[in-house]
């Protein structure tokens, strides 16, 4: 059997699984080049499947606990005029504004806080080769160390260099959808209560949002742009390029591009997919964002990876560790959820590349009308189709301790997938 795993990444998606993999039975090491958790992050959310998935894990109350808790947000003009809103609860908490909207920092510290009595982490390391044997993977990290495991997992992200190192060039496997885009903490300067506000002009996009009980705020700049030869670790030049492509900017625009130079939380990257015909290349397997990041912009990122993350594990459990047939089982039931999030994901970026005032006020338009019939069944139906597109098997005989007791609703609905 194979039950020694290393999981490169301590995001999300690697605590995620190291959860599922020890409750199996698997002993787990999670390597991070970061030296301590990263905190802050952009806002990201939880819906349709992946709350159950939540629920699963016993950790449905802690994330909940977490959670930014933002009622809704309006579109306003550049005198801070509300032009038009959204609320959380008109889309049975999974709109645009989600039920469970966390800042992304706050779920992997739940994550690592319920599994680091029982699984090794590692910070401030790195894995700088693997020798695949018959037997296992040989792992080399940055501090000389070498280890042996039988299974070696990347879940470190849009940029990995695990998959880098055994797949192939990011070139080949990350597609830019036209947006640069970065988040930031402020001051709530606008007094918000549990509340979000955007601006847009044409090409270019500012939000904020209020977090930490109102008591700060979350800052959100947007750009239409090719990333060119950017490196992404270029923090410098990340902001100059957001300040020549932001100039003359209106609204709390200037305000914002203060408080990014002393903001030391400052997060930047593509906005961005990860496409692959395979996440898995002998022992080596992906999860999360490196495997299939379907962008920001779906609002499916986090729930990607808690739901692969899942059923990654359940299928390491239900083959006894038998890496090659788990891990294409683990493509099959993954694959339709993951290519309809990151159409939708595509869909939502032409929406919302206004290239004129007209485009603009047309998605104006759009979200005002957005919460009536028929235009609101219309996206409750297609989004349900997303963020529902999986039937979840039930992997509770596998576990080596007590699960949740079995949910109603989504529980009832979604526990009852077998794993034939």
């Amino acid at each position: 059997m194979s039950n020694r795993v290393l999981i490169a990444g301590a995001s999300i998606a690697g605590p995620a699984l190291a959860h599922w993999l020890h409750r199996y039975g698997f002993e787990v090491t999670v390597v991070e080049r970061a030296p301590v958790l990263r905190p802050g992050g952009q806002a990201v959310d939880l819906r349709g499947v992946a709350k159950e998935v939540a629920r699963r894990m016993g950790l449905d109350q802690q994330i909940r606990a977490a959670c930014t808790d933002t009622r809704g947000m309006s579109v306003v003009n550049r005198k801070n005029k509300r032009l038009a809103e959204l609320r959380a609860d008109q889309f049975e908490g999974d709109g645009m504004i989600a039920e469970i909207e966390i800042l992304r920092g706050d779920p992997s510290a739940v994550l690592y806080g319920a599994t680091k009595g029982d699984v090794e982490y590692v910070f401030g390391d790195r894995i700088t080769e693997l020798d695949e044997t018959g037997n296992g993977v040989e792992a080399r990290f940055a501090s000389g160390v070498r280890r042996d495991f039988d299974v070696v997992v990347g879940a470190d992200g849009l940029h990995s260099s695990l998959r880098a190192m055994v797949f192939g060039p990011e070139a080949e496997f990350v597609h830019h959808l036209g947006y640069l885009l970065c988040f930031f903490t402020v001051p709530n300067r606008l007094n918000l209560d549990s509340w979000a506000l955007g601006y847009s002009e044409p090409g270019r996009m500012a939000g904020v949002r209020s977090i930490r009980d109102n008591k700060a705020a979350m800052a959100f700049l947007s750009i239409h742009a090719e990333p060119g030869g950017y490196d992404f670790r270029d923090t410098a030049g990340h902001k100059a390029l957001l300040r020549e492509h932001l100039a003359g900017m209106a609204w709390e625009v200037p305000w914002l591009l203060e408080q990014m130079d002393t903001a030391d939380d400052f997060y930047f990257d593509t906005c961005s997919q990860t496409r692959m015909e395979h996440w898995s290349k002998g022992r080596v397997v992906l999860l999360g964002d490196a495997a299939f990041c379907p962008s920001p912009i779906s609002g499916q990122g986090t729930s990607l990876a808690m739901i692969g993350a899942y059923v990654l594990a359940g299928e390491l459990a239900t083959s006894s560790g038998e890496h090659t047939a788990a891990f294409a089982e683990y493509e099959r039931r993954m694959r339709g959820i993951v290519e309809a999030t990151q159409k939708m994901g595509r869909d939502n970026a032409k929406r919302n590349a206004a290239r004129n005032n007209f485009q603009l006020w047309v998605q104006r338009q759009l979200i005002r009308l957005m919460p009536y019939p028929p235009l609101k069944n219309l996206v409750t139906r297609e989004m349900n189709k997303v963020i529902n597109g999986i039937d979840l098997p039930d992997y509770r005989d596998l576990s080596h301790s007590s699960w949740p007791p079995a949910g109603r609703a989504l529980g009832e609905q979604l526990g009852g997938g077998d794993r034939s």
